[in-house]
């Protein structure tokens, strides 16, 4: 069933998207420049630096070393992005995170304009107020751009359907070869699936065969590719590699794994609000007995359908990582926005009403979390005067819009979404880079090393571990050697800087470096680490 909207609403429509994708960018990218690198960002953020002083190649690298488990492509965009400046800072490195939600957010608008703007505005605030969201989306997240090329595939074959819009497959199987390029076999095949479903919903059989059988050629012409990409950058073994960690190490568990229902449980808290109040929605559907669907409830269904082919799909790998089903999401956050689409039924007045509820108590609720919060870390949270009096003020907004009609639903549901987003950008990501700070033990084992140069031994980081994290913040070549067992250490010719836990100097019993006293004692990654100088003892 199509959709006659006039063209002068589709322009309506195009530019107010545009303008809230802006918004958008401007919020996720706030306060955001040169912030410490913690985390799991900081692997990208190597490999960008790695490239920033070598050029770009196929795979990213680290230690000069081509990396085996992603393509280099989100790799690429930090590198032009930091070239400019001549350095990678973490405004660079989020960036085309940002530009994939905010896209997200777009897309979200289009989908659910044109049968109710109200819809399409609640819908964005759903998505701003699920957990994973916020975070992944001031990170780099490779799975936040895949859920943005996923909802934009998915909205090209729905809008063709739905708003008369042109038959754009060519964009299709683009963003399916970008989809690969950024995440690898799976970023082409669950983009693929969220079509599939929507044609197999929609009864669609030729399409679904054509559409799945072309995609299934391109993942096999990909995959041949990526193979022969891999051989060329690092010979067979690093072929191998490959294989391993972007196929079979997803498949048998060995890169994560979880029980075969752990995404339907554990999204209840990973994805709230909109996964909860989303499985709500649809038993409130359910409930209402049958009736024929309107096009607002069938793009409800096909969301459904969407949303429950990934998780069912990434289910089947044994390797289980919550960001993984980020392409879901958008789906999850239109269905849970429907009960202000019905304007009939008890269940869905009730769900109104609940939602209405959590958006206009969210920011006492934040203040009375970050209360709790400060008895755990008394320190970092010292000083919450600044978050309190903007929570406090959102709150007034938020109860003086519900005696306002027209702002009844809409400005609970932004002072809501600007109470959260201020509360993590003033308040949790400081909290979270200074307990897990890795970047002032790093730079201070730096300038002892450049002070005194010495080979630098890193003994027990695991070299694709805390070793990343420690390597991020030096910023140079300089390849460090890599012990894991004490034996290791008694070939280590002196002079030389050591990089251990306490936990492990403490268990030495090699006397030769349990006599040395640490030259450097510090927190890094929210444990502490000693710095030993191993210096050549005097001849007489």
């Amino acid at each position: 069933m199509n959709i006659a909207l006039p063209s002068a609403q589709r322009a309506t429509i195009r530019h107010q998207s545009l303008g809230l994708g802006l918004l958008a960018l401007v919020l996720f990218i706030a306060g955001n420049w040169h912030q410490a690198i913690i985390g799991f960002d900081s692997r990208f953020v190597l490999f960008a630096q790695e490239m920033l002083r070598h050029g770009p190649s196929f795979f990213p690298t680290t230690y000069g070393q081509p990396y085996a488990d992603y393509l280099a492509t989100s790799t690429l965009l930090t590198w032009l992005l930091s070239v400019p400046l001549g350095q990678v800072t973490s405004l660079t490195a989020w960036l085309p995170t940002a530009v994939a939600s905010a896209l997200i957010v777009v897309l979200v608008y289009r989908l659910t304009a044109p049968y109710s703007s109200r819809w399409g505005l609640l819908s964005i605030a759903m998505l701003l107020l699920s957990s994973t969201f916020v975070s992944e989306t001031r990170a780099v997240s490779l799975d936040q751009m895949l859920a943005a090329v996923a909802l934009a595939v998915f909205y090209l074959g729905y809008a063709h359907d739905h708003f008369a819009a042109a038959k754009r497959l060519h964009w299709v199987f683009l963003l399916l070869l970008l989809g690969f390029a950024i995440r690898g076999p799976i970023g082409l095949v669950i983009p693929t699936g969220v079509l599939c479903s929507y044609y197999l919903i929609n009864r669609q059989w030729r399409q679904l065969f054509s559409f799945g059988l072309l995609a299934l050629a391109l993942l096999a012409a990909c995959v041949g590719l990526l193979l022969l990409l891999a051989k060329l950058s690092g010979g067979e073994d690093f072929m191998h590699d490959v294989i391993r960690m972007q196929f079979l190490g997803r498949m048998d568990g060995s890169e994560g794994s979880g029980g075969v229902l752990y995404y339907f449980t554990s999204s209840l808290g990973n994805y709230a609000l909109a996964y909860p109040l989303a499985l709500l929605v649809l038993l409130a559907v359910l409930m209402g007995g049958r009736r024929a669907p309107d096009p607002a409830l069938k793009l409800v269904l096909y969301c459904a359908a969407a949303g429950v082919l990934v998780m069912l799909g990434l289910s089947v790998p044994q390797a289980k990582k919550a960001r993984y089903i980020l392409p879901m999401l958008p789906m999850a956050a239109i269905i849970a926005a429907y009960p202000f689409v019905v304007t009939q039924g008890r269940l869905f007045a009730w769900l109104r009403t609940l939602m209405l509820g959590i958006w206009t108590l969210l920011p006492t609720l934040l203040a009375i979390g970050l209360v709790v919060a400060r008895r755990r870390y008394p320190e970092p949270l010292a000083d919450l005067a600044l978050i309190f009096v903007v929570l406090g003020m959102l709150q007034v907004l938020a109860l003086l819009a519900l005696f306002r009609a027209r702002l009844r639903t809409c400005g609970p549901a932004l002072a809501a979404v600007l109470a959260l987003w201020s509360t993590y950008i003033m308040v949790v990501e400081p909290l979270e880079r200074q307990v897990y700070d890795t970047r002032t033990f790093s730079l201070a084992v730096k300038a002892h090393v450049q002070q005194q140069p010495a080979p630098l031994v890193l003994h027990a980081l695991g070299k694709d571990a805390k070793a990343i994290k420690f390597m991020v913040n030096f910023d140079c070549d300089k390849v460090p050697l890599f012990t894991q067992l004490p034996a290791e250490l008694k070939p280590v010719q002196a002079p030389a800087w050591i990089v251990m836990s306490q936990a492990d100097f403490q268990a030495l019993d090699d006397p030769r470096l349990r006599s040395i006293t640490p030259t450097l004692t510090a927190a890094f990654d929210k444990t502490p680490y000693v710095l030993l100088h191993l210096a050549k003892t005097s001849t007489p």
